[in-house]
């Protein structure tokens, strides 16, 4: 299939695709790599166009690292012919059986490593593999293994890997080859958003932007200088007590970037451990201030002042120092005169782009419509950031500006005296007659019982794109869109047209409709439709992309800037079929973090394939890289350490084969792709007791530092620890470090809460080694020394037995030992010769006591035992005479008798 000539295209019925997407598209189909393309350029059709060359049972492809939405669009997109999808719902019969009906295969990457392992998969067969999201792949991770186990065994079919990401191959030394090492392709497509090719494709037809510079109020702008001036003093302080440290990529104009929290992660995450409590802080605070930044220019005044109020306490300023330099006093100030006039007379201000979002859907918008005359429905698609702002325009322009931020305030609780003039009248609406007329604290608020239309969310502490540390009320009233109809009353000459609280009118069978049926309900409905939708959902390219291609709108607002969204209008332009371009309104703040936030991820996205490309000109790439030959070296398995026969005088014999048994929930760590690759074979099963067994006699519970300390807290690990001493002769817990980090043990690094004693958990790791003598701690720097320490514990070892590590019962069995049965008088039966996991429980319900054991016969044992080589064994050691050589009788010593023993009755 790699040879496939673009004549047999013609049979595959597939989509209509852009100059460059051709391009890309024969590039890949004609030889295998790994495609970086720009954030928006996305590569949905050429990736659907691409399964749908190799759609057919003669084919097997399998498709790696999509999520479950990507999965379900793309076998919406094929119509599901030759698709199917592997989760971990089908058995692994059903799994045997879908592999050989060949198609498209969409399957779970540590799925396809254990049935790989397992040999359920036939690899001979596989015409090749497509991989999503190709910048995560790295030597250790399950893609990477799964690869390599497909490579070993499949010389001839294809790999081809996608990634819309540029910014995660200049990460760390030479990432961009070990990706494609991992991945076994000798070729990169670089397609930036510069390229010649996507320039010309896409200024054949260009939707018409008109971009609006919105200026930002005095008190909004002096607040924005106050916040800046924070920023600055927070990174110089921090460089200053971290001069040792390079913190470059630690400024006030990447803090302001939407990567920026991934930036201080590569930064500081190596040296995390070593910084002090301060250093910490004052990495939280930027975060911090970033929030307040960002919720000045994105949300309201009355919940940027509620949040500014949240910090000016006691407390947290006990803890930061930003709250005491002399801008956070200014800014508390400017924060106050944003929604109070006077004397505490509620008055807030309107946000910026309000004006002229509504006179662009009240006068431009329809002026152009009856200008333009065209037989399109007039839809209006509005995209802005999340969904709290897409609650937020719902409510402005079905209530009015008034109405929204009054109800803000109620609900936020905030205090004020007297209510201005501008919004009395709204106190004779029947939803807020219950209102005090002078609200002097916050307990007197949340008396006012508030309309359910109206429920927020709290605003979090933290940073906003932090969403686990909000804390949410109500979260359903907050949607991803929202639909209203543009059929309002024309609004007076004399009124203001922005101020006005003339408003337009909710979709309300938007509530039970999916996007299709909107978009019939759409075009039948004689006013134009307003859609508001976030462009930061889940798989948000995929979901904008489908809203474009089925609303087909005629207007696009951009009220928030986003790159990606940008481009995917782009390419939905350049793919509409109409007379009358789409027109594309751009609202951004001239002169302020927003426009500056938005250039400067223009600038690192161009300097990404700028690195990039110079890399790929400068790059020396191995013949066999592809794995298509055994000499390609990422398909080299370390030899096992060889066994040393002493009795032929040192000389080394062939290794034998190395086995480890790793449980199956353990697939989701590197540690089992690592051991692989240093020769030693892995036999993945479902086992109850430790995650590794490397010997008859070793049992391995591996823990990573957070998993350490949430077993500690929990007790998991006292109940781990106690069924491996039970069961195996040299029980062991391995505390593996994470790579990246330094190897010690300094506990301020693992404690989240700063009420914590710095010394539990030790002190509960001192109890543990305390409570099983038996248990060896070992302490791993990296998955990589772990896979070598599992190494040399096997030197001269015997393989670990499959039968006896999976006749161990389950979890429940082995919980219920500890309720239903004396666990010392248990452990003592069970080292008795003849009992084994099978018939213990039998033993102990009908056997009470060791004096009713003695008095029965080999064959009543054998009826209990149901088996007689098992009663046989008991029945010996309990009434014959068992003989141990004494050291005389080894040649050590000579003339002492030899010791006798019999377990007999006293």
């Amino acid at each position: 299939m790699d040879c496939l000539e673009e004549e047999s295209f013609e049979n595959k019925d597939l989509d209509r695709m852009l100059e460059f997407e051709t391009q890309i598209f024969l590039d890949i189909v004609h030889q295998d790599g790994l495609v970086v393309a720009a954030k928006g350029l996305s590569m949905d059709t050429v990736l659907i166009n691409l399964l749908k060359v190799y759609s057919d049972p003669g084919n097997l492809v399998l498709v790696l690292n999509c999520s479950d939405n990507e999965e379900k669009h793309y076998v919406e997109k094929l119509k599901g012919e030759h698709t199917h999808r592997i989760t971990f719902e089908t058995s692994i019969k059903d799994r045997e059986e879908i592999y050989l009906l060949g198609g498209i295969q969409f399957i779970t990457t540590r799925i396809l490593v254990v049935d790989l392992l397992k040999n359920r998969v036939p690899v001979e067969h596989i015409t090749g593999i497509i991989v999503v999201r190709g910048h995560t792949v790295l030597e250790s991770c399950q893609e990477a293994f799964a690869l390599r186990l497909y490579r070993q065994k499949n010389k001839t079919g294809f790999v081809k890997a996608f990634s819309n990401s540029p910014q995660s191959f200049t990460v760390g030394y030479g990432h961009i080859e070990r990706v494609m090492r991992a991945l076994f392709v000798k070729e990169v497509y670089i397609w930036p958003r510069f390229h010649s090719t996507v320039v010309q494709s896409l200024r054949a037809r260009e939707p018409q932007v008109i971009e609006l510079q919105i200026p930002i109020s005095d008190t909004m702008a002096k607040i924005q200088t106050c916040i800046l001036d924070l920023m600055n003093l927070t990174v110089k302080e921090l460089k200053r007590v971290n001069k040792t440290v390079e913190l470059q990529e630690i400024t006030v104009e990447n803090c302001l970037t939407k990567q920026f929290h991934k930036i201080l992660q590569s930064q500081l995450d190596c040296i995390w451990n070593q910084l002090s409590t301060k250093s910490k802080q004052l990495v939280a605070d930027l975060k911090t201030l970033r929030h307040l930044i960002i919720t000045l220019l994105y949300a309201d005044s009355v919940t940027f002042y509620n949040l500014v109020c949240s910090y000016r306490t006691m407390e947290y300023a006990q803890t930061c120092t930003w709250i005491l330099f002399e801008p956070a006093e200014l800014m508390f100030t400017y924060a106050s005169t944003l929604v109070f006039s006077g004397d505490k007379e509620l008055n807030p201000e309107f946000c910026p782009k309000w004006h002229a979002l509504s006179e662009i859907l009240k006068v431009e918008i329809p002026a152009d419509m009856q200008k333009e005359k065209s037989n399109e429905n007039g839809t209006v698609l509005i995209l802005c950031q999340d969904n709290k702002t897409c609650y937020q325009l719902n409510h402005f322009l079905t209530l009015g500006p008034r109405h929204y931020l009054f109800t803000m305030a109620l609900k936020r609780g905030v205090t004020f005296k007297s209510i201005n003039n501008n919004f009395k009248q709204l106190k004779e609406l029947p939803e807020f007659k219950n209102t005090p007329k002078q609200t002097q604290s916050r307990r007197e608020v949340s008396n006012f019982k508030f309309p359910k239309k109206a429920k927020v969310v709290k605003e979090s502490k933290n940073e906003e794109e932090a969403k686990s540390s909000e804390t949410e009320e109500e979260v359903d009233d907050f949607k991803d869109s929202y639909c209203l109809t543009m059929s309002q009353t024309v609004c007076d000459e004399s009124d203001s047209k922005t101020d006005s609280d003339c408003m337009f009118e909710p979709f309300t069978e938007f509530e039970n409709m999916n996007l299709t049926q909107l978009c019939e309900a759409a075009k039948a409905n004689v006013n134009p439709t307003i859609l508001i939708q976030t462009f930061r959902k889940a798989d948000s390219t995929l979901e904008l992309q489908n809203v474009l291609e089925e609303i087909r709108p005629s207007y696009v607002i951009m009220y928030h800037s986003n790159i990606t969204a940008i481009r995917n209008i782009e390419i939905y332009e350049a793919r509409r079929n109409s007379t009358v371009p789409l027109k594309v309104y751009f609202l951004i703040h001239n002169g302020t973090v927003e426009e500056q936030s938005y250039l400067t991820s223009l600038r690192r996205e161009k300097e990404a394939f700028e690195y990039l490309i110079s890399t790929k000109s400068t790059m020396v790439i191995p013949e066999d890289q592809d794995g298509k030959t055994d000499m390609c070296l990422a398909l080299q398995r370390e030899a096992v350490t060889a066994e040393i026969n002493t009795r032929q005088g040192g000389a080394s014999t062939a290794p034998a084969k190395q086995l480890v048994i790793v449980d199956m929930r353990e697939f989701r760590s590197e540690l089992p792709a690592l051991i692989h690759k240093r020769g030693i074979e892995i036999e993945p099963l479902t086992i109850t007791v430790g995650d590794y067994i490397l010997t008859p006699d070793i049992c391995v519970e591996r823990k990573s530092i957070s998993d350490l300390i949430g077993s500690l807290n929990s007790g998991r690990l006292y109940q781990q620890c106690t069924q491996m001493s039970r069961y195996y002769k040299k029980p062991m817990l391995l505390i593996e470090f994470d790579q990246n980090k330094t190897f010690s043990w300094q506990q301020n690094q693992f404690m989240i809460s700063t009420d914590s004693d710095n010394s539990e958990i030790q002190k509960k790791l001192l109890l543990l080694t305390l409570h099983f003598p038996k248990l060896k701690l070992v302490w791993s720097a990296s998955p990589y020394a772990s896979a070598q320490l599992f190494e040399e514990l096997k030197v001269d070892k015997d393989q670990p037995n499959v039968e006896y590590a999976t006749a161990l019962g389950n979890e429940q069995d082995l919980d219920l030992i500890e309720t239903k049965y004396n666990v010392g008088v248990y452990d003592f039966v069970y080292k008795l010769p003849g009992i084994t996991s099978k018939n213990i429980d039998q033993f102990m319900r009908r056997c009470t006591n060791m004096d009713q054991v003695i008095k029965m016969t080999e064959n009543e044992l054998q009826q209990v035992l149901g088996n007689a080589k098992d009663a046989r064994s008991l029945y010996s050691i309990l009434h014959e005479e068992h003989v141990t050589k004494k050291p005389s009788e080894q040649g050590v010593g000579k003339g002492k008798a030899r010791e006798k023993f019999k377990f007999t009755k006293k």
